[in-house]
């Protein structure tokens, strides 16, 4: 063989082994990747039902102190979370010290603060379980059990973005009223025997006012973050105008995911796929009412979306509104770690999940079988979504590795 001919040969064989190297390294990272997903489904499911236990075992802090040393700019709480149990006895039974209005908003809701200093926020019950909320999909008053559901899904999905919620009675008039403010109390009334309050929001009135069955009230308590994380309220991108008639930029025009890539915090690090994660977490549950979302302060776009106020969830499960996956099939893009944890909750995995996970909590059953179902079926179009999307422009593409290391140190 001549010299030249010997060096083509060569050139060819050189070029064929760093292909496959490449390649091989690819599949290999790719490989390990999806291992450790399967690991941390695993995990998860291991870990999905807390039991209320009273007791924090192996340490002097309050369950107070360890839920506000969980928080970090990427999470809420950790993947392994022995204590959970303990924080939630707490917030559903600690002594109430006092008892105020909500903070800003459209709906009722109370500030309480625990034994311990601790403040949640209280959503008093509105509707029976099996209730359907008619019209717009953000129509109804909002739901305390949507938020105790929309919790454990956090879980499910790994997210682990949401505040800690769990289910709560309390008596009005013994645990409330005796530490109620004055602009709290002078809310309260009696509509038959039950007695009621109607707080101070922009849609509060007197004559729509929450009622106990007696003076017991069931609701949700939702822990409130550390103040050393002061938030930022961001106007969602993909917003709704609340006007008849009036559409918003994202609703007529298809290319106007394009647009938002351009615009900071859009245009680099992790928020947009946080977007792209909200919108499944939100389809899942039926919520078309994330027109704001907040982050932590001075973040730069790096801290997570934290997935606050679900309460306008789980109205109708016959409705699947497919305009909340808009950010999905626009954008056409979703996290490689989300996508396998959508995977492995198929085939009734979801279901069983999330009904296991609230198994323990106080008002349980927190959803009535109807929503359980609907989660199912709305996985399912979740994934032909992103189906559609990969047959359009190629797996690569659509599946986006993006994998930040969380510290708790």
């Amino acid at each position: 063989m001549k010299l030249k001919q010997r060096v083509v040969l060569l050139a060819i064989l050189l070029v064929i082994f760093i292909f496959t190297k490449v390649f091989l390294i690819d599949n290999l990272d790719t490989s390990a990747a999806n291992r450790e997903d399967q690991r941390a489904f695993h995990r998860m499911m291991a870990g999905l039902r807390v039991e209320l236990v009273s007791k924090l075992d192996h340490t002097l802090q309050s369950p107070w102190e360890i839920a506000s040393q969980w928080v970090v700019p990427r999470e809420v709480y950790p993947e392994e979370t022995p204590e959970l149990g303990a924080i939630m006895h707490a917030m559903a039974t600690k002594k109430i010290i006092k008892a105020d209005v909500g903070y800003k908003g459209t709906q009722l809701k109370a500030l309480l603060i625990l034994e311990g200093g601790q403040k949640v926020v209280f959503k008093p019950k509105r509707y029976n379980r099996d209730y359907v909320v008619e019209g717009e999909p953000y129509a109804g008053y909002d739901r305390h059990n949507a938020e105790v559901a929309a919790f454990h899904l956090d879980r499910i999905l790994g997210f682990r973005r949401a505040p800690l919620v769990v289910g709560r009675f309390v008596n009005l008039r013994t645990e409330i009223k005796p530490v109620a403010t004055e602009q709290l109390l002078s809310t309260f009334l009696t509509v038959g025997n039950n007695t009621c309050f109607y707080g101070k929001c922009y849609y509060c009135r007197e004559t729509e006012p929450a009622c106990a069955d007696g003076d017991t009230m069931e609701g949700s308590v939702t822990l409130w973050l550390p103040d050393v994380w002061p938030l930022q309220k961001h106007r969602h991108p993909w917003g709704r105008t609340y006007r008849e008639g009036k559409l918003a930029r994202w609703e007529y025009d298809e290319s106007y995911c394009d647009a938002v890539k351009k615009t900071s915090p859009y245009d680099s690090g992790p928020r947009l796929l946080d977007i792209i994660d909200t919108a499944v977490f939100d389809y899942l549950i039926g919520n078309a009412d994330r027109h704001h979302y907040e982050s932590f302060q001075d973040d730069e776009g790096a801290s997570m979306l934290i997935l606050l106020d679900n309460a306008k969830s789980f109205g109708n499960p016959s409705l699947d509104e497919r305009s909340i996956l808009a950010p999905l099939y626009q954008c056409c893009i979703i996290r490689v770690s989300t996508w396998n944890r959508l995977n492995s909750l198929k085939n009734g995995v979801l279901k069983s999940a999330l009904r296991s996970a609230m198994a323990h909590d106080p008002i349980s059953p927190v959803l009535s079988d109807p929503h359980l179902d609907a989660v199912d079926q709305r996985l399912l179009s979740v994934l032909a979504t992103v189906k559609q999307c990969t047959d359009q422009f190629g797996m690569d593409a659509v599946l986006v590795e993006d994998r930040m290391p969380l510290s708790h140190l």
